[in-house]
């Protein structure tokens, strides 16, 4: 075989590898990841009312039930959005001269998330009628709980509250929720009321 001849071999074999490396333009790649369309339930409320000192609305898509975790005390309670699967745990202190212990407490909890929060924003809460005082904590970014707050009549009663969902936090994924939930939250805040 001469000279000639190998150079057309080499050629005829080697042209399709050429061809086939194509532009950038026409490169393969995978497909973005998806998430899942979540569609919302209606937006109805009722009363949630037990032997607590509370009381406030829930969605009508959500129930209650007793944290049963080992440290519970009475009155923590566990809101569950099992369509979300979500859960917004409250948990109960008696104020006794101690106010300040459970704030700096509940700010604590909220700023642990700040290693994973894009932002963390605070609203006040204050109904002078219903003597509901307090602050939220509206937590941004792929923290695991996007929502804290607490409310108080700042004598006697304390309530903290925080919203997880049992999943790895993805604000991509999960950023339509929390603000589906966080109306909720709100209308929970507007109607919440202590019992005399």
């Amino acid at each position: 075989m001469n000279h000639k001849n190998i150079f057309f071999l080499i050629i005829l074999f080697v042209s399709p590898w050429f061809y086939s490396c194509g532009s950038d333009d026409d490169a393969m790649a995978p497909k973005p990841r998806a998430y899942y369309r979540i569609s919302f339930p209606e937006k109805e409320y009722k009363n949630y009312d037990s032997v607590c000192p509370f009381t406030f609305q829930i969605p009508s898509y959500a129930f209650v039930v007793d944290d049963k975790s080992k440290s519970a005390e009475p009155c923590w309670i566990n809101v569950v959005y099992p369509s979300l699967n979500g859960i917004l745990h409250i948990s109960y202190k008696k104020v006794n001269g101690n106010l300040d212990e459970y704030m700096s407490l509940t700010y604590e909890l909220a700023t642990k998330h700040q290693v994973k929060a894009s932002r963390i924003a605070e609203e006040l809460i204050s109904n002078d009628t219903s003597k509901v005082y307090g602050l939220l904590y509206d937590i941004g970014g792929n923290a695991a709980s996007p929502i804290n707050f607490f409310v108080t009549d700042s004598t006697t009663h304390f309530v903290r509250a925080s919203f997880y969902f049992n999943a790895v936090p993805n604000i991509d994924s999960v950023a339509p929720a929390i603000e589906f939930v966080k109306k909720d939250i709100y209308q929970m805040i507007k109607t919440f009321s202590w019992k005399n």
